[in-house]
């Protein structure tokens, strides 16, 4: 039982306990793997998601960003592309996520203080949701803004002290009936 006192996400419990009194799926991981969820018998319906999440950087990054002095290039036009791409092949990088037809993928950014936001919304007619490909656009636009300045981000031990991706969440998740 979860702390909600609800048995585990599709999972009998296992009587199995590693180091530190905790489950060890290390050596069970290839066979806990056994099949994607059949949706074969689900309907087909519009859906569409929302996730959004901040990068939170130092003033001289958002500068050269804003300014279009980042050496790699224009940070927001390349994470766009990072983000979309993300979206498009989210099947390949979660496991159990299934190739998607998608018809939409819009990537916004904006300015909050010195963080950056990424929101992705993603659409599509099909039978399973897609707040993953969504949440999964979301990282990879803001790992990209990131890589672009990090650089820039370094203090003088070239560590990143300051530097965080937080608050990556579904904002929205809409299935019509």
């Amino acid at each position: 039982m979860n702390s909600n006192g609800r048995p585990p996400c599709g999972r009998k419990k296992s009587s199995r306990v590693g180091r530190h009194g905790k489950q060890d799926w290390g050596e069970n991981m290839e066979k806990s793997i056994q099949a994607v969820v059949d949706i074969g018998g689900k309907p087909v319906v519009q859906r569409r998601a929302i996730a959004t999440g901040l990068v939170h950087l130092s003033s001289i990054s958002k500068y050269a960003i804003t300014s279009g002095n980042v050496k790699k290039g224009d940070v927001l036009e390349a994470s766009t592309i990072a983000a979309i791409q993300a979206v498009k092949e989210t099947p390949r990088i979660i496991p159990h996520c299934h190739p998607i037809p998608l018809e939409g993928c819009k990537v916004d950014w904006a300015w909050e203080n010195l963080a950056l936001r990424c929101t992705v919304e993603v659409s599509a007619h099909y039978r399973t949701g897609i707040e993953m490909e969504a949440l999964t656009g979301v990282a990879a636009g803001l790992l990209c803004a990131l890589d672009m300045v990090k650089s820039c981000e370094k203090d003088e031990d070239g560590q990143y002290p300051e530097t965080r991706i937080s608050d990556i969440v579904v904002l929205e998740k809409h299935k019509a009936e």
